[in-house]
Order: structure tokens, then sequence, then C-alpha cells
């Protein structure tokens, strides 16, 4: 009987932590190298092997490979989030694409404004722009961070630039 594994000597990552015999009919062999055992330790400990195999062995051959990938990003989700897995990883990423697009908003609105004053003939002094942004910032917040407060202070200049100097 052939071994499964790159090299002839070794059995798949599979078969080598449930430590039995890799054959030639091995389902996990073509998905689960001997030399990445991580791979299937991860989907081991959060699917189980004999659901593993049961479900590959459900799919034609032809997915498999995409299965096989779909598990092993949750499972490594799960082993660094156990609660959330890769739904937490998507929530954070939706977070950051809200602030990004907060962020934008910010500033498509701050050239706006610009642009209306420029073509307005209003000219700004550099300590008071006059910019939606620089009053919404104040002086405790970093500069490039945009934080949405809807009581905004008028009269407080703590923050004396625009963002995007002209």
């Amino acid at each position: 009987m052939k071994d499964c594994g790159k090299n002839s000597n070794s059995p798949c990552a599979g078969c080598k932590l449930l430590r039995r015999r890799c054959g030639e009919d091995c389902v996990f062999a073509p998905y689960f190298p001997a030399d990445e055992p991580h791979k299937f330790a991860n989907v081991h400990k959060v699917f189980g092997a004999s659901n593993v195999s049961k479900m590959l062995q459900e799919l034609p051959e032809h997915k498999r490979g995409d299965a096989v990938s779909s598990m092993v990003y949750e499972a490594n989700a799960r082993v660094r989030d156990p609660v959330y897995g890769c739904v937490g990883a998507i929530s954070s990423l939706q977070q950051q694409i809200d602030m990004l697009r907060t962020q934008l908003a910010m500033a498509q609105a701050e050239v706006v404004h610009l642009r209306l004053r420029q073509s307005a003939g209003i000219t700004t002094s550099p300590t008071n722009s006059g910019s939606p942004s620089s009053h919404i910032m104040g002086s405790h917040q970093p500069k490039g961070y945009f934080h949405m407060d809807l009581d905004v202070d008028q009269s407080n200049n703590g923050f004396n630039e625009p963002i995007w100097p002209c």
C-alpha cells in the first residue's frame, strides 16, 4: 500500500496526528500535507477528525479544496477567538470600514468647504480656517482622527490648523 504524504515515508498531517496508517485512499492526504501539521491540528481541534472526514467524503472532489480552506480559516479564527471566531474578525473589519467611511465623509466635507470659501473669495487665516474638522476636532484628539460629536463648540479653536493645508 502506498503512503499518501509528500515523502513516501511520512503520513499526512491528519494521519500523523491521529496516529493511524495513511493509506492510498486517505481523505485527508490531498489537503493536509505532512509539512503543515498545524493546519490539521486546528481543524481537528474545532471540528473533529470524524466530522471533517464525513464532510469531505460527502462533497464532490472538485469542491473539497474550497471546503478545507474554509474549515482551516474558521478553525484558525476559533483558536484565536473561541467565542466569535471569524464573525469577530468580520465585525472588527466592519467597524474599521465604518470609521474609514466617516473619516472619508469628513475629508470630503472639508474639501467642499474649502472650495466654496475659495470660490467665494474668502481668505482664511492659517490659525482659524473655519473648516468643519477644525471645529469638530478638539485639542485632546490626535491629528488625523475624526470624531463625530453633535454638540460642537463653535468657539473652541483648540485645533488651529486645517487638516490639509492648501
